[in-house]
């Protein structure tokens, strides 16, 4: 018996060692840690119980039978994140460069599997060189095994993959299908097509980092929610990240001990909106004002700044923020901006996530980039998440309100449950000046009758009142006083129960 336990141990060992010390030390010389050392810092201490340790790929081709290091380059698992089970696969670039075979694609698909089943979260810690090339077709068809997994998972448990390392060619896809993607800065990319296939067939000279680095797609193509400056802040920042969201789709987010009174008065937002009219303020104040202990996990922050997307807590219940941010594009909507709230609304709808939206929008921006890269069809996006959407949604408008942007920020017309307005706030077709040129077209050569009618017109529009006589806006409501009549909103939709007509799915405007 007792050599048994010793082989167990020996075979545990080598299983343990990944790709040997050599190789190790390379992943740390790049500033990477290792997969188990990773799936260490993410879980709780001790809580780690590991799937298929032995399992070994199965290639005899180009000599593959000759190296058949145990566990085939990922560490699959389940384990606990302050207290709460999550399944997790960390992908090990000591072995073989991570690249994933058909046993890997296996490993990755039981854990999967078992998430489906038990309802809990998947966190994929990406770290590989792709596909195995020796295994040809069976790798590809391994990660066609995993997409599938990620679809059918889709809006059933939360999907986080983190990028900690190369990702290229059909790798990126599994990520692309799950909820949130995180990138580590300097030492992960993204791509379809690596820099050198991208100068062989366009003549482009491009580097890794510039084609997919974590730069790239935080700021310009959107494809990463995030990026952290190594792996430790990342992993640090995924646990933050993971007590905000429920297990599955048929649970509640968890709910936190708060130490922030529901009732507390902020008396500077009576100040926050400039007398100037076309003066920003930073909406991000807003935001943390409401929040319990002011906590704001953003999402997307390098992305169309225009729109804030993100997580705070209300009473101690987790609440999706979108926010339009008078300080970029001066808050308008545009094509990037819909997109991303668009999501954002979908994933919190899908998991029963209550919406609580500020509103200070002067509408869609204009121009020929906007109107041919599609904004209609992109703004449609975000009306259709909002519309569609059945869980608690709260409105508050702070200012400009104009136009079709008025509608589609969570208006009263899209089932909004509560939509209050600020005294500040201006809702109408569009601003004072372009209606009044419009209107009285005929008097544009006389300036002072021109300026009468202007104010005329914002004496008419330029507030809240118009929008709450016709029961458009629930209560107009003092500045200091919103995180008490927000928490109050959201305690009193805890019941709420509200379904879309049966169908097999919706076609969104994609």
């Amino acid at each position: 018996m007792k050599d048994i336990l010793t082989e167990l141990e020996a075979r545990r060992d080598i299983a343990r060692a990944g790709g040997g010390a050599r190789r190790v030390e390379a992943q740390h010389a790049k500033g990477k840690l290792t997969a188990r050392e990773r799936i260490d810092l993410l879980l709780d201490e001790g809580s780690f119980e590991e799937f298929d340790m032995f399992v070994r790929h199965r290639c005899t081709d180009f000599g593959m039978e000759q190296d058949r290091p145990a566990g085939d380059g990922v560490v699959t698992g389940w384990g606990t994140i302050n207290g709460r089970m999550v399944y997790v696969f960390s992908q090990d670039f000591t072995v073989f460069g991570g690249s994933l075979s058909e046993t890997h694609a296996q490993k990755i698909c039981k854990i999967m599997d078992m998430a489906m089943q038990n309802g809990a979260p998947v966190i994929g810690l990406n770290d590989s060189g792709g596909a195995r090339i020796q295994e040809g077709v069976a790798s590809l068809a391994g990660y066609a095994e995993v997409f599938q997994r990620n679809i059918m998972a889709s809006g059933v448990v939360p999907q986080i993959s983190v990028i900690m390392g190369p990702c290229a060619g059909g790798a990126v896809y599994s990520p692309a299908m799950t909820d949130f993607i995180f990138m580590v800065k300097d030492s992960s990319y993204m791509f379809v097509t690596g820099p050198d296939v991208v100068k062989t067939v366009t003549n482009e000279v491009v580097t890794a980092e510039e084609l997919g680095g974590a730069s790239t797609h935080t700021r310009k193509s959107s494809v990463a929610d995030g990026a952290f400056e190594n792996d430790v802040e990342a992993l640090a920042e995924i646990r933050r990240l993971f007590d905000f969201l429920p297990l599955s789709n048929r649970e509640k987010a968890p709910v936190r001990p708060f130490f922030d009174d529901p009732a507390r008065l902020e008396n500077s937002l009576d100040t926050l909106i400039p007398d100037n009219p076309n003066q920003p303020y930073d909406m991000k104040e807003l935001i943390g004002k409401v929040a319990d202990e002011g906590d704001f996990y953003e999402i997307q922050k390098d992305f169309a700044g225009n729109i804030i997307t993100g997580f705070i807590r209300i009473e101690g219940q987790t609440t999706g923020v979108v926010a339009n941010q008078p300080m970029v594009l001066a808050g308008c909507l545009d094509i990037d901006a819909s997109r991303k709230a668009a999501r954002f609304v979908r994933f919190c709808d899908a998991f029963e996530i209550p919406i609580l939206t500020f509103v200070d929008v002067p509408g869609f921006l204009p121009g020929t980039a906007q109107e041919y890269g599609g904004v209609i069809k992109h703004g449609a996006k975000l009306l259709f998440a909002y519309g569609e959407a059945t869980v608690p949604k709260v409105t508050v408008i702070t200012r400009k309100a104009y136009g079709g942007a008025y509608d589609v920020m969570a208006s009263k017309h899209l089932r909004g449950d509560f939509n209050y307005a600020w005294p500040t706030a201006e809702i109408a077709v569009m601003g004072a000046k372009g209606a009044t040129e419009i209107l009285y077209r005929s008097e544009l050569g006389e300036p002072e009758k021109i300026a009468a009618r202007t104010k005329d017109y914002e004496d008419r529009f330029a507030n809240p009142f118009v929008a709450a006589e016709r029961g458009f806006i629930d209560e107009v409501i003092q500045p200091h006083s919103t995180r008490k009549r927000v928490a109050r909103a959201f305690a009193s939709l805890r019941g709420k129960k509200l379904s879309n007509p049966w169908k097999k799915h919706d076609n969104i405007p994609l």
